[in-house]
């Protein structure tokens, strides 16, 4: 089993061969991240993309010189980046407010955002109409993140942003670039498939930093809470 010199300040030896053992399943299983990543960048181009899905944009700034405009996928490519990633956030024009774990991610995305343009091009896109989603982020600060309404296109449709029923569905979706052509890469497809017992799917938990915190801790997740959109 693995092992170090490192002690803590009153740690007992119950609680090292205990950490020890927890280390070493941490080893694992950071063996084991590594080897889906692995299997995930070694993806076949999915399905060219059936169209040029045209969205309304909108930045959550009110003095937005632009103000909304008309934007298609390929155009959602950054200069220098053949890599698009599209969180489907569950807003849709029926609901009487936004999904409240879904703006726990993107309260995280927003922060993360400038960062993540230095390799990628990032948008959020949701159904409701622009206007309703300009304001909530604004309520919420998201300065950083290109805001897209799908309420004219089939995007979340075909890309299961929402379900059959139209009920709204967050999904995280990655495009690529190839010779002109925009294909399909990845989307989180745990989300389509059951959950295990006491599991909800946990399809974009690896962006969700909430979850991953509460990890560490010695409550961990918890039965019975979820983020709220206020508190308290």
């Amino acid at each position: 089993m693995v092992s170090h010199s490192f002690r803590f300040p009153g740690e007992t030896d119950s609680y090292r061969r205990a950490r020890n053992q927890l280390l070493q399943a941490e080893i694992d299983l950071r063996r084991r991240v590594e080897e889906v990543a692995a299997l995930r960048r070694q993806l076949p181009l999915g399905g060219q993309i059936p169209e040029d899905y045209v969205f309304e944009e909108g930045s959550a700034d009110l003095n937005d010189a632009h103000g909304a405009r008309q934007v298609p996928l390929s155009e959602l490519f950054q200069p220098g980046k053949d890599t698009l990633v599209i969180y489907s956030f569950m807003f849709g024009p029926k609901m009487k407010a936004a999904c409240p774990m879904c703006s726990s991610i993107i309260d995280a995305l927003n922060a993360t955002a400038v960062h993540a343009a230095q390799r990628m091009s990032l948008a959020v896109v949701a159904k409701s109409p622009l206007e309703r989603l300009r304001t909530f982020a604004r309520e919420r600060g998201w300065n950083r993140l290109r805001l897209l309404s799908s309420a004219g296109n089939n995007y979340n449709r075909n890309y299961y942003g929402e379900n059959s029923d139209g009920g709204q569905q967050p999904s995280l979706n990655v495009f690529v670039r190839r010779s002109g052509k925009i294909h399909h890469f990845f989307h989180s497809e745990l989300l389509l498939i059951p959950s295990e017992p006491g599991q909800n799917q946990r399809h974009v938990d690896m962006i969700w930093p909430l979850w991953n915190l509460l990890d560490f801790t010695p409550e961990g997740r918890g039965s019975d809470w979820y983020p709220s959109l206020t508190y308290g």
